[in-house]
Order: C-alpha cells, then structure tokens, then sequence
C-alpha cells in the first residue's frame, strides 16, 4: 500500500504488524482452543476476533462521511460465543481488516486533520487511525496472551527466544554491515 505520506505509511505498516502478531497467535491455535476463555468473565479469542472485525465494519466503512459507530452494528452481540465454523470466523476477521486498509489506502496528508466522527465524539482523521492502532493492538495482545498460555509448552514465540538477545542482535548488526 504505496503512500508519500511517511504518517499514513507508518500508520499502516503498525495496523498490518498488529494483523500479523494475531494472526500468527491464531494459527497456533486448534478450532477448540478459540473458543476457549480463561474465566466465566473472559473473552476467547473467537470472541476478541469477532470483536475486532465488528469495530473496524464499523469504524472503517464510509471512514469519512459517517459516524465510526454504525447504527447497524450490534456490539453486545460481538461478545456472545459466535456459532461460527473457524473458515467462517477467519473470513469475518480478514474482512474486518480489508476494511481498514481500504478506507486507509486512498488517504493523503491533507485527509489527517479532517475531522471524522466516532460515537458523536469529533476526531482528527489522525487520532481516529491513532485511536484504532491502540484499540487493535490491546486485542491483538489478548489474543497472543490467550494463545500462548492455552498452548503452554507448545507455544511457537512470536518474538527473540528467551536467551537468545545478543545473538539476535549480533545477526541484526552484521545484517545491517553486509546490507543483507
């Protein structure tokens, strides 16, 4: 997603790092193990990720002519347990996240202090994208907590490896030297 604006290309490059962070937490996961919560007040991950995908239709879809709180959108029902097959969640969740890099895509340096509505409340075009990368980043994070903690032992990092920071960085460093 080409932009000339480093704000909005930093903007997307973190919204596509969030997707990826999730996603690979996902992938680890058994169709089982999505729909598990931790206690009776707790969200599954199924749950988070249906969350998620109803907030970016929501915030996302006509970004900038409407309110970012559709009256169509029924939040309570995002929490419920979504009877949904794991193909069909998946397909909620990438729809949920071509929304947000659709409505981001044609967005120039000018559009940032537009204002956009969320909940009544006005935004600056920049804080509405600085709000939702927090907002999806706390989920992504619940979501990697839930994966890594269901998983145990069997848990793939998704960062450096404990004991392994110095070699990480020594292979950065020498990567950067040789421009590789």
């Amino acid at each position: 997603m080409p932009t000339d604006s480093p704000i909005l290309a930093a903007t997307i490059d973190e919204f596509q790092k969030i997707k990826k962070l999730a996603d690979k937490a996902i992938e680890q996961l058994s169709d089982e193990q999505l729909r598990v919560a931790i206690d009776p007040d707790a969200n599954s991950a199924a749950v988070i990720m249906r969350h998620m995908a109803g907030n970016m239709r929501s915030r996302w879809v006509d970004f900038m002519t409407s309110d970012g709180e559709k009256p169509s959108r029924m939040r309570d029902q995002e929490f419920e347990d979504p009877a949904q097959t794991r193909a069909e969640l998946m397909a909620e969740w990438e729809h949920g996240w071509q929304c947000v890099f659709t409505a981001l895509t044609p967005l120039t340096d000018a559009d940032l202090q537009r204002t956009v509505i969320i909940r009544g409340e006005p935004h600056s075009v920049y804080k509405a994208m600085s709000r939702q990368v927090t907002h999806y980043a706390g989920h992504a994070y619940q979501i990697l907590f839930l994966a890594k903690h269901l998983l145990g032992p069997g848990w793939k990092t998704l960062s450096i490896p404990r004991g392994q920071s110095e070699e990480f960085n020594r292979r950065m460093l020498a990567k950067l030297r040789t421009g590789h």
